[in-house]
């Protein structure tokens, strides 16, 4: 039984797939495992071992997306599929699941592509309460009755293994920043792909200068995506400057790539970002996570895996305009992440430091 899993974006989703992968493997363990994704979010699944291939495409747009997805469609045919699950609903993971011409093709009911799965589940319509990872094991439950159980945390956790010559990697990087061996460290990721998902950079900065500061400093390697690289430029600087004698515990992380950065989650004492992909890549460790959360809500996309592993959140609480679509900042003045102020992430981070839960 050949069965492909399709999410092809973003990074936090493909994650949130996990899972699932592991699910399928031990209702089915004999089956062959095939995984669709798009090539910037390939990392988070590239060495799962319950997968047997990972297919990667690119992201481009116009006709050659079309020249790509039909040599796709073609390659895919001739791996035989049995059934596709569409974990993503998107319009082009909805015809690229149909495109196999698999007998079983397992989707959300949304508007205009229902017709290309053979069996469909519910979605609403409207941001909901609800855990994504909950929400992509719906879709378990028309694939097989055995599997509509809630997934639990503690067995069903997010993971992303890391690659066999990352740590070494990562070895080299850190001596090359001058990070004393044995350090205590945080990683802090300040940029996210989506702007109503940044928080400020002063606001990071701030909490960097504090973490760095005192007489047992903490080294804090800033980060960032491709999206906004720039940005650890200025948050380093801006504490270095604030932290004064301790500002070279601030450390410009250029380089990490994602997985050395799930590799930096097993050598840290904390994790610090907003709701992105990278705070779900550390939640595949067992690293503390202060997660910043502006538009979003913690039931929907907090840390999945054990209670027993400490985290924290840090939000602006009740607003009229929270959560909301991420399409329009109706206030205009993203007052959910500046209302999110240093001082109660500084509190979060020390406590978890200190071994708090």
């Amino acid at each position: 039984m050949t069965i492909l899993l399709v999410r092809l974006r973003l990074i936090g989703d493909v994650v949130f797939t996990t899972p699932v992968i592991g699910a399928l493997r031990r209702r089915y363990p004999e089956a062959r495992l095939l995984y669709l994704v798009e090539e910037h979010a390939a990392p988070v699944v590239a060495d799962n071992p319950h997968l047997s291939r990972v297919i990667t495409v690119p992201y481009r747009r116009g006709w050659r997306r079309i020249a790509d997805d039909l040599a796709l469609a073609r390659m895919l045919r001739r791996e035989s599929i049995d059934m596709v699950i569409d974990l993503h609903g998107g319009p082009r993971s909805a015809l690229l699941t149909w495109m196999t011409r698999a007998p079983v093709r397992v989707g959300y009911d949304v508007p205009g592509r229902s017709w290309m799965y053979t069996r469909i589940v519910h979605r609403a319509r409207t941001y909901q309460p609800r855990h994504a990872v909950v929400n992509q094991w719906d879709l378990l439950g028309a694939v097989d009755p055995t599997l509509a159980d809630p997934p639990d945390p503690a067995r069903d956790r997010v993971e992303m293994p890391v690659p066999p010559a990352a740590s070494a990697e990562l070895d080299r990087m850190l001596a090359g920043w001058n990070v004393p061996a044995g350090a205590r460290l945080a990683i802090m990721h300040v940029s996210a792909g989506n702007p109503f998902r940044r928080w400020p950079e002063a606001s990071f900065a701030e909490v960097a200068a504090a973490l760095a500061h005192g007489d047992d400093p903490t080294v804090v390697l800033v980060t960032a995506g491709p999206s906004d690289r720039a940005a650890v430029g200025r948050v380093v600087a801006a504490a270095q400057s604030a932290a004064g004698a301790n500002g070279r515990y601030v450390v410009d992380a250029e380089g990490l790539s994602l997985e050395l950065l799930r590799t930096a989650c097993d050598r840290a004492a904390l994790f610090i970002g907003g709701d992105s992909g990278p705070v779900h890549v550390a939640a595949t460790s067992d690293v503390p996570i202060v997660t910043i959360y502006g538009p979003t809500l913690p039931e929907r996309s907090a840390p999945w895996r054990p209670a027993a592993i400490p985290s924290a959140g840090a939000e602006a609480g009740p607003l009229p305009c929270r959560p909301c679509d991420q399409r329009v900042c109706a206030p205009g003045d993203f007052r959910c992440l500046s209302l999110v102020a240093p001082a109660q992430v500084i509190a979060a981070a020390r406590h978890l430091l200190e071994g708090g839960r």
